[in-house]
């Protein structure tokens, strides 16, 4: 028997995947092609940024949209300016910290 699984959704806030194909479409791009134009040997490499934390790719894809990564997956972004700079795995270790 098998099970029907429920997608994802995206955390409050961020754009949800079609939106950021719809924009990138707008914009001229595909994944794909994005993906290719920057040399990555796989066509499919900066769709992992859609569904996880990968701030190089993230940046590449709200490039060629023409914003700031912070306004397509402000999750991803803490506003807060004192954690702004620091990197996610600082930031894990710290909600860790706070939660026990």
């Amino acid at each position: 028997m098998s099970r029907q699984r429920t997608p994802k959704k995206p955390p409050q806030g961020d754009w949800h995947p079609a939106d950021i194909k719809a924009a990138l479409e707008k914009a001229g791009w595909s994944l794909r092609r994005l993906s290719l134009h920057h040399g990555y040997a796989s066509p499919t490499t900066l769709k992992n940024a859609l569904h996880g934390r990968w701030p190089k790719a993230e940046r590449l894809i709200a490039e060629a949209i023409g914003i700031d990564p912070a306004t397509i997956w402000p999750s991803r972004y803490p506003e807060d300016s004192a954690e702004a700079g620091r990197s996610s795995l600082d930031l894990r270790h710290q909600r860790k910290r706070r939660a026990a």
